[in-house]
């Protein structure tokens, strides 16, 4: 049985290089779940644009044992305990699907966003939305506007639906270039795409500067906001873009429970837009069919639990200050982030750091970008954070 599973290994890697791309698993691509072919370079790292690519394991396919796996910004301290008890409550009901059960976690949804629950519609994990919303609007071409480095689960099936990217570089304070943004629009943009705090820097735009963009752009094209990681602000409702909803913009917003709630394997996730856009999306697409009977349940029960929420945030920033100063005293330079993760430059082949970094049994990601190459860290528990800094000080000092 071994020699067999050896083969076949050896038959799908040959396979899909041969292509001339990969079909990344989703543990080291950078969408959580698409599936399509990726650009290669010489080396077999991901290229996705001119300007920025992602350095791949030898093995990608492989899932090596980690002490710490800091390379998924999952959560380390949830899913919360009321969303456990919820959890294992519904448990007996997965038999069934979660139709009832899903609409009042919409209208739970809608309570605390201040929105109609019309302007709501879920989906397991914000990516599965954005990837929607990309398999939709760019069926028949067109292309997507967003900054670069992006998050590139909307993007990568953006592309392979048929439609194309036009990156705009982030300025040199890591923030979206909103003026690029809009002068790179053009008759064949058929959407505006920000992730705010953007992932893989971890930086936030300016949220009036950002609310005040999108009320404009909205006008000729949509816009959607990812605000997966916003509630690690302390602040994060300030920062967020839901108002224009409210005043009829053609904005779309994402929000995941995958992040600050710790239910990343839970996969559950909603867009906030205006109803004839998620009636458009819904033609097509299944909405919720996804999200399974308990998970529902786990959500509604991770909405009310408050204390976890803000322990979870706390602990999240702990840990990065943690890791912001242990780098700094080693002679890095940490970008400030708002986030779950943090990226630095490294002055190491990517490929060669992510192997040394996987012997010592911490899991990471490798970036180029900025002319630099970068490594990713999520934030773990404290402990994970101080292997992350042993390795570190192994691999790189």
């Amino acid at each position: 049985m071994a020699a067999t599973n050896i083969h076949r290994r050896n038959w799908l890697k040959k396979g899909v290089l041969a292509t001339g791309g990969i079909l990344a698993a989703p543990y080291f691509s950078y969408g959580e779940s698409p599936r399509t072919p990726l650009p290669l370079d010489h080396q077999g790292n991901a290229i996705y644009s001119p300007f920025f690519k992602e350095f791949l394991p030898e093995n990608f396919r492989e899932f090596p044992e980690l002490d710490a796996r800091l390379n998924a910004n999952e959560n380390p301290y949830g899913p919360s305990p009321l969303a456990l008890e919820a959890l294992k409550k519904a448990a007996p009901g997965g038999n069934r699907y979660a139709w009832k059960e899903l609409f009042q976690l919409i209208d739970k949804i809608a309570e605390f966003e201040g929105v109609a629950p019309e302007n709501i519609m879920m989906g397991p994990g914000s990516s599965d939305l954005l990837e929607k919303t990309a398999m939709v609007l760019f069926m028949n071409g067109g292309n997507v506007v967003s900054a670069d480095p992006a998050y590139m689960s909307l993007i990568r099936v953006a592309e392979a639906t048929g439609g194309s990217w036009k990156p705009v570089p982030l300025k040199e304070d890591w923030s979206h270039d909103l003026d690029a943004m809009e002068k790179a629009i053009d008759s064949e943009t058929k959407l505006v795409y920000i992730c705010n705090p953007n992932n893989p820097t971890g930086t936030i735009t300016d949220s009036e500067a950002l609310l005040d963009f999108c009320s404009r752009v909205s006008e000729s094209v949509p816009v959607f906001v990812d605000e997966a990681y916003l509630w690690f602000l302390e602040d994060g409702a300030r920062h967020s873009m839901i108002s224009l909803i409210n005043q009829g913009k053609d904005v779309i917003v994402a929000r995941t429970f995958s992040k600050i709630h710790g239910m990343a394997g839970l996969r559950v996730g909603y867009a906030i837009a205006q109803e004839a856009t998620l009636d458009k999306l819904q033609r097509i697409t299944r909405a919720g069919m996804g999200i399974s009977y308990p998970s529902v349940f786990a959500a509604m029960g991770a909405m009310d639990d408050t204390a976890f929420l803000n322990k979870s945030r706390d602990l999240n920033a702990k840990a990065r200050d943690y890791v912001y100063t242990s780098l700094t005293n080693m002679g890095f330079a940490p970008v400030p982030s708002h986030t779950s993760f943090m990226i630095f430059p490294i002055e190491m082949d990517g490929k060669a750091f992510l192997s040394k970094m996987t012997a010592l049994k911490v899991g990471v990601r490798a970036f180029q970008f900025m002319g630099k190459n970068w490594c990713r860290v999520s934030m773990g528990t404290l402990e994970e954070m101080q292997l992350f800094t042993k390795a570190i000080n192994k691999v790189l000092v």
